[in-house]
């Protein structure tokens, strides 16, 4: 292990989960295609940069160079988004960093903000939700859950697009490949994972996993963790 990493469930509901990293040593890592965006706080030496990264349609590998960089992550539900900054503006890595105001805040929408915490950052999603800068769209969250609202396919792809910066399918076909990997680190075989993940055939099922995840059913498999 390269890095340790942890993980915790947010009060808002704007919110998937708010994560904090820390490296021990230079070292890489695949980051999976995810129909998330991000905002990211990287400090290492007293520097800090904050961050806010898109979703990704892709497994791509990243390699960070040195040891005690700190991260910390608000990773926000589907359908949550910056009207300023759409997740499609983000989309695969072509993430914005907001200009620095003080060591310890950033400018955006014309006001510094505070820099937030691990232990905080409940407290500043809530106060872009407050002044509008952080919304979301109820029928991309109604859709997801499996009640769409009555509108029509072309009106929901336009409502999916412009809130989450990927179509409807896409996201979809992301999150099979994430129920697959579970599957198979659970210990399925991959044939049974072929029928229960909804894939054509094996071979669909290690094209989907290779561009989403990074690996086939084979390398998940060796990885998965022992008892």
């Amino acid at each position: 292990m390269t890095f340790l990493f942890e993980e915790r469930l947010s009060d808002s509901s704007l919110v998937q989960a708010i994560w904090r990293a820390q490296s021990e040593q230079a070292g890489s890592f695949f980051s999976l295609a995810a129909s998330h965006w991000e905002m990211v706080v990287t400090s290492y030496e007293g520097e800090t940069t904050f961050t806010v990264r898109g979703p990704e349609t892709k497994a791509s590998l990243l390699h960070y160079q040195r040891r005690g960089v700190e991260w910390v992550g608000i990773r926000f539900k589907v359908g949550a988004f910056l009207p300023s900054l759409p997740p499609g503006k983000l989309l695969d890595r072509q993430d914005v960093n907001l200009p620095q105001a003080t060591r310890t805040s950033f400018w955006f929408a014309g006001s510094a903000w505070e820099v937030p915490t691990f232990d905080n950052a409940d407290t500043f999603v809530e106060w872009l939700a407050r002044d509008g800068l952080l919304v979301h769209d109820p029928v991309v969250e109604a859709a997801l859950q499996g009640h769409p609202h009555a509108l029509s396919p072309r009106s929901l792809q336009y409502r999916f697009v412009h809130a989450t910066g990927l179509t409807y399918k896409t996201i979809q076909q992301i999150e099979r490949a994430r129920h697959a990997q579970a599957l198979l680190e659970q210990g399925g075989a991959v044939l049974d994972t072929v029928h229960r993940a909804g894939y054509y055939d094996q071979s669909h099922l290690t094209n989907s996993l290779k561009r989403f995840l990074g690996q086939t059913p084979a390398q998940i498999t060796r990885v998965r963790p022992t008892e």
